[in-house]
């Protein structure tokens, strides 16, 4: 459910095992991903990062009878086999369960389907409980993705014409996401007081009276080549390989890494009252094995990091954003 450009070291990208080339992602936070997918200034971030090397001598006992969990994602991905794989070495039994969706992973959990769902940051995670009065609640971070603008026909920001039409996610956590990336790349002005969550009504300048179209962020990349559209907001991982699209491609990148992009940290989530299942200190294990890491570099070559945010402090940050989502 992503973002560029650099900065002065941060906590956050102190967090993660590289910064290279980015790919596609099998998440949504994301997504949202995924998404799914979705992450503020001066925050001070603990986010040390996942280090395979260490994960693996941690290791992490196996329990005396397996464990077994239903998870939903929003699409298959070599990457959850990976984390099967060793899942089930240390005694954990992962069913993925595949949902073509960015809504019903989470309204399939709070239903009670499945036990947990990975595929949102926690931003996203806000809006839907402040939605729906639900109580889902992140259990450990597991990545972070980068979003940008990309077109099809601009070669860079200056040749986005007056009036151009620009694709935004229509789900307010992926559409603030997109507007604050409109706005650090010069686009358009926000209101101060645009929190967490901006909409298009807090543009309070537009100079090239850019419209924005507000379509699923789920199909935005498949949006790329319309005619209709000037550029489109988006996860660079969200392209199929297909479209040879990478972050070299975009006209401007998000900084992913940077403190302001922490509630764009995707989650394993579950509901309040299955919070200390043993199995998700399991799955915390297996997603710092270095098979798992590998997996990921594999799949994404970079775009998507593995980060370990403590999980008072996403809790804590699900608690105010939620607080900003019931306001909207």
């Amino acid at each position: 459910m992503s973002d560029q450009n650099q900065t002065p070291q941060s906590d956050l990208r102190a967090a993660v095992a590289g910064d290279k080339k980015r790919t596609r992602i099998g998440i949504a936070i994301a997504i949202a991903v995924v998404a799914v997918g979705a992450i503020v200034g001066g925050v001070a971030l603990a986010l040390p990062a996942l280090r395979p090397a260490d994960a693996a001598a941690a290791g992490g006992a196996s329990p005396a009878e397996p464990i077994s969990v239903k998870i939903a994602v929003s699409e298959d991905s070599p990457f959850q086999d990976a984390v099967k794989e060793v899942a089930a070495e240390k005694g954990l039994n992962i069913e993925w369960v595949n949902v073509q969706d960015w809504v019903l992973p989470n309204t399939e959990l709070a239903a009670g389907t499945v036990d947990a769902n990975a595929f949102q940051h926690i931003l996203y995670l806000s809006a839907f409980n402040a939605e729906n009065d639900a109580d889902l609640t992140p259990v450990f971070s597991t990545l972070i993705t980068q979003w940008g603008i990309f077109s099809a026909t601009a070669k860079s920001l200056d040749d986005i014409a007056d009036g151009a039409k620009i694709a935004i996610p229509d789900d307010p956590s992926n559409g603030g996401r997109a507007l604050n990336i409109l706005e650090a790349a010069g686009l358009i002005t926000l209101s101060a007081d645009k929190g967490d969550f901006p909409a298009v009504e807090d543009i309070t300048a537009n100079p090239k009276k850019l419209q924005f179209t507000e379509i699923p962020a789920t199909t935005i990349a498949q949006q790329f080549t319309d005619p209709s559209l000037a550029a489109v907001v988006v996860g660079t991982s969200y392209f199929d390989p297909s479209q040879n699209i990478s972050s070299d491609d975009a006209l401007f990148l998000d900084k992913a890494l940077s403190e302001q992009n922490l509630p764009y940290v995707n989650v394993i989530a579950t509901r309040e009252d299955n919070k200390d299942n043993p199995a998700w200190k399991i799955l915390k294990e297996v997603y710092a094995d270095k098979r798992v890491a590998a997996a990921n570099e594999k799949e994404n070559e970079g775009s998507v990091v593995l980060v370990d945010v403590p999980v008072e402090q996403l809790r804590t940050k699900l608690a105010d954003l939620e607080k900003q989502a019931a306001k909207n």
